[in-house]
């Protein structure tokens, strides 16, 4: 028989296990709290420790945005108000400057799909001037547009808004009625202050001729100068003539055009510069040119100008005054090769297919090793081994010697090195890493492991044992900073390649690469040849030219895939995106699907943040860049655009019904 206590001569009622099992909740409780508000208030820091603070203090670790959210106790709040154009394509966004210091934007903006990113950077706008209404012929117009075409993408890359204006902007300057009683000026010269005087309607900037092209690293200074905006002074460059200025004072761009309107011999004089040498010498106590010419050598800007070409680029100036229409399209791929070159140039490491999670992610990444290798290629050119005018020293590309491409399962942080990731949606990763069709939501919880792919993707730079939080805000770092946009391109795993590549790099990129199209094996021949089992392997175009999937990766990333597991790779993916809701096609996702799909997303936050970040950044350069276009469309003729540009099908339909 069990002793029976007394306290005070009462018995003491003996605790039965939920007894217990309560008092133990309690007495836990009770230590948590007195650890969590008792113990970091009670240890002094830094400079503080000769002062007794006896004050109730909560952890600073716990006054972070991020964990405050997670208070049950906390107040509701508004989400954030709306921002112009911040939708796109199933997704929105918030730009705003905690945009690295909050992983989940949830917590902020109070909607899983609208994600946090930077703040959008303003572009400064550059102007060059371009006369519509000079009558040209057709092919020569063409030529043209593609040459300002060429000129708008390389400037746009660079973080500027090209901007081209006509005679409808000077002829809204007041000194345009003045310039036209200059009856016996020479057209030439007219031309050329008419430029001016648009520019002085716009309220100044960059100045630009339209055969005047960045050609070196986004951190260039000179770049860098250009992009903030603002520049004190009007200043033009010694090496570079007439082919940029600089100023924000219309005040003294008005007085360098009167000074050019008043120069002697303007019936012979062929531009503004020339007809500023020609002015008498001013006295000390009248006000000079208000010129400041610098004389540094601008190693970052190629001016493709008549001197230059004659020179530098004799066979191409040649065919030029042969004849214009076929001596411009050869001018533009000449300009569009040394884009090319110079981009090649930079990275001089090669680039980088990341492929984490490489034992079944083959056919994943096969779109952005396509886009490697089309980087990789030598472009056309009329001078295959020229250098850009600002740049004689360069390295010619090379078919023997090809820029290198690797395929490493982490991210490597190189500024020589260029990235291009392909960024999954969690039921993408978790479908092909486990060769699953139909995974099911016990599977997920009992034997999916969580954010894979971004702990895989991150091994490099994030210590080892760091939860998924802490690596998606690095992702976010690589994916959307300035040093990380430069160097890196992140594609959606679920979509086919970006349709406005071009803007992204600043020129044309090749359509085709240098690879034989009859073979899609690996370098060990693990893929059979003449694969056909989905639009993964086949290439979008007329023909079905077969995509090359990259070679197999090291052993010591993961086990190599077997042929048997290569052919499931391009179903599953298939099916990925049908289920993600990304793929174009009549095929709908079950419920039970969905349901899958909605699991998989809550067991793998930071794999489905980091998705959903790289197609909000995708999505918003793509609203910028369209928005910006249809917009300047409307000016100049439609000159210098993709939408003014009429292709030759369309030329060919007006002849036929002229006929």
């Amino acid at each position: 028989m069990p002793k029976q206590y007394v306290v005070f001569g009462r018995p003491v009622p003996r605790l039965g296990t939920r007894h217990t099992s309560v008092l133990l909740v309690i007495i836990s409780l009770f230590a948590v709290f007195s650890l969590l508000f008792t113990l970091p208030s009670a240890i002094p820091t830094g400079p503080s420790l000769a002062i007794a603070d006896h004050r109730f203090s909560i952890p600073s670790s716990l006054k972070n945005p991020w964990y405050s959210s997670l208070n049950p106790f906390k107040q509701p709040s508004h989400a954030p108000p709306r921002q112009r154009n911040d939708t796109y394509d199933e997704t929105s966004w918030y730009s705003n400057f905690k945009w690295l210091s909050i992983p989940f934007s949830s917590s902020v903006t109070f909607d899983e799909n609208r994600l946090l990113l930077p703040m959008l950077v303003e572009r400064p706008p550059i102007y060059c001037y371009y006369d519509n209404t000079v009558k040209r012929e057709p092919a020569i117009k063409d030529a043209e547009s593609d040459l300002l075409l060429s000129w708008r993408r390389a400037w746009w890359a660079q973080g500027f808004k090209p901007i081209i204006l006509s005679q409808a902007e000077a002829m809204n300057n007041p000194r345009y009625e003045e310039l036209q009683r200059h009856q016996d000026m020479n057209p030439t010269l007219k031309t050329d202050i008419m430029r001016w005087l648009a520019w002085e309607n716009m309220g100044g900037g960059l100045l630009a001729h339209h055969l005047l092209l960045p050609m070196g690293s986004p951190t260039d200074p000179l770049l860098s100068y250009l992009r903030r905006g603002e520049f004190p002074k009007l200043t033009r460059w010694k090496d570079l003539d007439d082919g940029l200025f600089v100023g924000s004072s219309k005040a003294d761009i008005a007085t360098i055009i009167k000074l050019a309107m008043a120069s002697p011999n303007t019936t012979t004089t062929t531009n503004l510069l020339a007809a500023l040498e020609l002015l008498p010498p001013k006295p000390e106590k009248e006000t000079p040119i208000p010129f400041t010419i610098d004389p540094d050598n601008p190693k970052a800007l190629a001016y493709y100008s008549a001197k230059t070409i004659e020179s530098t680029y004799p066979k191409v100036g040649t065919d030029i005054l042969a004849s214009p229409a076929a001596g411009l399209p050869s001018l533009n791929q000449l300009i569009t090769s040394h884009l090319h070159l110079t981009w090649q140039n930079l990275f001089t490491s090669g680039i980088a297919v990341l492929k984490p999670l490489p034992h079944h992610t083959t056919h994943m990444i096969s779109p952005a090793y396509e886009l490697a290798k089309r980087l990789s290629h030598c472009p056309e050119s009329p001078l295959p081994t020229s250098c850009p005018p600002n740049n004689r020293k360069c390295t010619p590309c090379s078919a023997a010697d090809p820029l290198k491409i690797t395929t490493p399962a982490h991210y490597i942080n190189t500024s020589t090195l260029y990235t291009i990731g392909t960024v999954p949606h969690p039921y993408t990763s978790t479908s092909l890493h486990s060769l699953l069709e139909h995974p099911d939501v016990a599977w997920v919880r009992r034997r999916s492991p969580r954010d894979a792919w971004v702990t895989d993707l991150t091994t490099s730079i994030c210590p080892s044992g760091i939860a998924g939080a802490p690596r998606v805000l690095r992702f976010k770092e690589a994916v959307a900073s300035d040093y990380g946009a430069s160097r890196s391109l992140w594609l959606l795993a679920e979509r086919a390649l970006p349709d406005d590549l071009d803007w992204y790099f600043g020129f044309a990129v090749p359509t085709e690469a240098s690879w034989d199209a009859t073979t899609t094996a690996t370098p060990d021949n693990n893929t059979p040849k003449g694969n056909t089992d989905s639009d993964a392997t086949t290439a979008e175009k007329p023909g079905a030219e077969q995509r090359p999937l990259p070679p197999a990766h090291d052993p010591k990333d993961g086990p190599v895939p077997t042929p048997e597991e290569l052919k499931l790779e391009p179903n599953l993916l298939a099916r990925a995106r049908i289920v993600v809701g990304d793929a174009k096609t009549k095929n709908r996702a079950s419920k039970e699907e969905i349901a899958v799909r909605d699991a998989i997303e809550a067991w793998n936050l930071a794999d489905t943040e980091a998705w959903r970040f790289a197609r909000a950044f995708l999505a918003r350069k793509t609203v910028e860049r369209k928005k910006w276009e249809e917009e300047e469309a409307k000016y100049a003729g439609g000159i210098g655009s993709e939408k003014g540009r009429r292709s030759g099908w369309d030329r060919w339909l007006d002849k036929r019904e002229s006929a």
